[in-house]
């Protein structure tokens, strides 16, 4: 008798447990209700020109081909944009626990990514690219010269992992930092020779009339060409209800307003037929 209570007790408890996870699974999986509710999308970013990063004129509003794209794109949800910085390397870490709701800061849709995150349509292009002190020019000239070299990167970024593919690059003392931003600041210090980073960065925040004056990006070192996406949970309805958002941005023009505004960076998205 007491054998039969147990395997009783021990069905309707685990009867219990599949329903609590059940449960939580279809809330994970109606991210829309859930922000709707709340009234806002936390939004993971880190300071990125052109596509987050505050503006000289006003050191508390946050301007960007993404931020202001991200806000358009909630208005079509009803819902407030709140931005959240993060550390990139622990982006899946913030969403999986709900401290953010998704990724918009220029994130390069990659394989590994996918079985963590879902993505939304691929919205801008993009290829990593070496900065360097305008001085050493006659030093760095191709990806064999930089063997030698100290390079910082993004912690778990696409430039790190375009550095570590690369049999030249991959030669060189790695510094991995915690933004683009700070690989940047490594080249103008001096503290590392070359900075890789994404593309559209590079050429909005580099050369004449920028914070970067003295900095340039190498000719002819194009690293792996990527696509960026939005990212979601698995299994959010939030991808699709975003994906929605932005063909309507796209069809109503919004989209290229923005590309005018941020002419460094190259969008994919089309109008409809």
């Amino acid at each position: 008798m007491k054998k039969l209570l147990a395997g009783i007790l021990s069905i309707m408890m685990l009867g219990v447990a599949l329903t609590g996870c059940g449960s939580q699974q279809g809330e994970e999986a109606d991210d829309l209700a859930y922000i709707q509710e709340k009234g806002t999308l936390k939004i993971g970013i880190t300071l990125f020109q052109p596509m987050n990063y505050y503006d000289e004129s006003d050191p508390d509003k946050l301007v960007g081909f993404d931020t202001e794209l991200a806000e358009a794109v909630c208005e079509k949800i009803g819902v407030t944009p709140e931005f959240v910085e993060i550390d990139w390397d622990q982006k899946v870490i913030e969403l999986q626990s709900k401290n953010i709701d998704c990724i918009w800061n220029g994130m390069t849709i990659l394989d590994e990514l996918k079985e963590n995150v879902d993505f939304s349509v691929p919205y801008s292009g993009n290829m990593q690219v070496c900065v360097i002190r305008a001085e050493d020019a006659e030093t760095y000239k191709t990806a064999a010269d930089m063997t030698d070299a100290t390079i910082a990167v993004e912690a778990e970024s696409a430039g790190q992992k375009a550095v570590e593919a690369d049999e030249n690059l991959s030669q060189a003392e790695l510094v991995a930092v915690g933004a683009q931003s700070d690989a940047l600041m490594e080249v103008k210090s001096g503290t590392s020779d070359i900075a890789v980073i994404d593309a559209v960065m590079a050429y909005a925040s580099v050369g004449d009339g920028t914070s970067y004056s003295d900095l340039m990006v190498v000719d002819g070192i194009e690293l792996s060409k990527e696509e960026y996406g939005i990212g979601f949970r698995k299994g959010s309805n939030l991808v699709e209800k975003v994906n929605e958002a932005l063909q309507e941005l796209t069809d109503e023009g919004v989209v290229d307003e923005l590309q005018q505004k941020y002419p460094s960076v190259l969008v994919l998205l089309e109008k409809s037929e």
